[in-house]
């Protein structure tokens, strides 16, 4: 019996984590601060770390965001005395689909710590032969290649890079055009235009040329998201058909009113296209779904993660509407058009869920509430709406319920739950919404370590042969 409890506390010290990873930023957010985040953070890794290293490293292969999955690469490569079998496959494979900002990033943290071990050394020079143009990186992430180079003794694999990084002065010109070009763009407005967008705005502010005719100019060399965080100041419209769902219900919800009501086709046709694309083969396959989602004003986030817990909400919206065979959605504030949700007013979580369990007609086979779980018109009635719910009306779970918690609780070290009966997830982009459905069974209480350990081993074998492929 023993072993049970221990099973069980360890497989629920492993999921708190997954929320945290899955949620957490390190950044402010409605009712926590930075320093409390990034606090609440450093513990918590450090403590599934120290207790449950292959699982820890396991981590890297699920939906954990970039953050905490750089984080997960530095712990383990601060302690290589402790490394597994897999860690070095998991951590190539997780640094190869990071932001390669990100991943600089991490290479100064390592060198801020003084990081400099053989399996790091061997991981960096591996990961900076697989960039597909180094000067590229030269260019647009200098101080961090700079940086890697410099602290692990890395030799750059042509002697043109290696001037550019550490002895600029020596060409009167460089054969690899975005070398010449930053070299020519110091007195050349010309050059400017050749640069990557990042690069270019600071020559641009150095030889004054006005904001509109620099992003007019530039625009051929924008990616696509610099094109949407620019596009009203450029005049350049939108790609919405390619657009991630939360990142496109991000951009929706950032349109005022009456431009969000002028476009309602485009942008509601937008949104089901992302959740259909979100949704794959699984579209139509839930059946009956009823869905809580939180629009109080909680929801407008912070001033660092502008109206995210809403875009996740208003993102899972769509995604259960295509998920769904039939579907009924129930916003806290009342209202009954989602693409003109805002937050606003309390928390009536409680009132919502009777709402969706007393409607008319079968009870739905799903229940999915998105909510940060600060239930609070009146405080704590959800919890006892689905305590008795599960208790009395409907033990026999025909009704699967989850609750999908967008904010991390840095006091909790976990996302705030509504009530024991109903497993909840951490939930960063509503596009994971069907995996963190999957997971969230295991939040219940009725499974062990061995269950938990069985589910993140398929997940690995899966991740490391998609790396591979």
């Amino acid at each position: 019996m023993s072993e049970t409890v221990t099973d069980l506390v360890a497989a629920e010290d492993v999921l708190f984590f997954v929320n945290a990873a899955v949620t957490a930023t390190g950044q402010r957010e409605f009712r926590s601060s930075a320093a409390e985040q990034r606090l609440s953070l450093a513990f918590l890794h450090e403590y599934v770390r120290v207790n449950y290293r292959p699982l820890y490293a396991a981590c890297l292969a699920l939906d954990v965001n970039d953050h905490n999955a750089a984080l997960i690469v530095e712990h383990l490569l601060r302690t290589p005395h402790e490394a597994g079998a897999e860690e070095g496959r998991l951590i190539a494979a997780r640094l190869a689909l990071l932001p390669p900002q990100r991943v600089y990033r991490l290479f100064r943290a390592l060198r801020a710590a003084k990081v400099n071990n053989r399996r790091t050394r061997a991981i960096v020079r591996d990961w900076l032969a697989a960039r597909p143009d180094l000067g590229l990186d030269a260019v647009k992430y200098r101080a961090g290649l700079k940086a890697a180079a410099r602290h692990l003794h890395l030799p750059l694999p042509d002697d043109e890079t290696g001037d550019f990084l550490f002895a600029p002065r020596r060409r009167a010109r460089y054969d690899h055009a975005l070398l010449d070009a930053h070299r020519r763009a110091h007195h050349d407005q010309r050059a400017v235009y050749e640069l990557p967008f990042t690069v270019a705005e600071g020559f641009a502010a150095r030889h004054g040329v006005p904001r509109g005719v620099f992003l007019e100019r530039i625009a051929p060399r924008m990616t696509r998201l610099e094109r949407l965080r620019t596009q009203r100041h450029a005049g350049v419209a939108a790609d919405l058909s390619t657009m991630p769902l939360t990142r496109l219900a991000l951009y929706v919800l950032a349109l005022p009113f009456e431009e969000r009501a002028a476009r309602r086709t485009e942008l509601t046709g937008a949104l089901r296209a992302a959740a259909a694309r979100a949704a794959g083969p699984y579209a139509g396959t839930w059946g009956r779904v009823a869905a809580v989602l939180d629009d109080s004003y909680s929801s407008s986030g912070s001033g660092v993660k502008r109206r995210r817990p809403l875009a996740v909400a208003l993102g899972c919206h769509f995604l259960l509407e295509a998920l769904a065979g039939s579907y009924s959605a129930h916003w806290t504030s009342g209202g009954t058009d989602p693409l003109l949700v805002r937050p606003h007013g309390p928390t009536p979580l409680g009132l919502r869920v009777l709402d969706a369990l007393e409607a008319p007609g079968p009870a739905p086979d799903r229940l999915v509430i998105v909510s940060d779980g600060w239930d609070n018109a009146p405080p704590g009635l959800a919890g006892e709406v689905l305590r008795v719910w599960r208790t009395h009306l409907d033990p026999e779970r025909r009704t699967a319920a989850v609750h999908l918690n967008p904010v991390y609780d840095p006091d909790g070290f976990d996302v705030r739950r509504l009530a024991p009966s109903v497993p909840t997830a951490g939930v960063r982009d509503a596009e994971d919404l069907p995996a963190l459905v999957e997971i969230a069974q295991f939040a219940e209480g009725r499974t062990g370590l061995a269950e938990l350990r069985a589910y993140l081993d398929r997940r690995v074998e899966l991740f490391l042969k998609e790396a591979v492929r």
